[in-house]
């Protein structure tokens, strides 16, 4: 698959996905040997079930998201993709800003990935 397209089937797919808590459809995104770091100073999850695992744990609390991607920049298998959801966590309103940056391997599934993302309280 084409890099650019495989971009924006992630970038439309988490945008589903996180919406609705669709984590099947989003992992669906990864390869089985797929490895993501979120934050620079975690351990990252290795394969698609802790990746899986990661990301139901975040939606956990969760509710009410209202998620945008945007158009991925991509060079060769590589993508940057910024992101900002506004929800509600523990009843309280929250907004998360951040970057994903993805490399896709030759069937356009993610092969790494890794996020920076700040979280405030309050919509802004």
């Amino acid at each position: 698959m084409n890099p650019r397209d495989a971009a924006q089937r992630f970038a439309d797919t988490w945008q589903h996905g996180w919406t609705h808590h669709d984590t099947d459809a989003i992992i669906a995104l990864y390869s089985d040997d797929a490895v993501h770091t979120s934050m620079p100073f975690r351990p990252p999850h290795h394969g698609k079930q802790a990746i899986a695992d990661y990301i139901r744990w975040s939606f956990t609390g969760e509710s009410a998201p209202h998620v945008t991607f945007t158009t991925p920049l991509v060079d060769g298998d590589r993508a940057a993709i910024e992101f900002r959801v506004h929800a509600q966590e523990n009843d309280q309103p929250v907004t998360i800003a951040g970057c994903v940056f993805a490399r896709f391997n030759r069937d356009g599934l993610a092969v790494q990935t890794r996020d920076y993302w700040h979280t405030t309280q309050g919509h802004q």
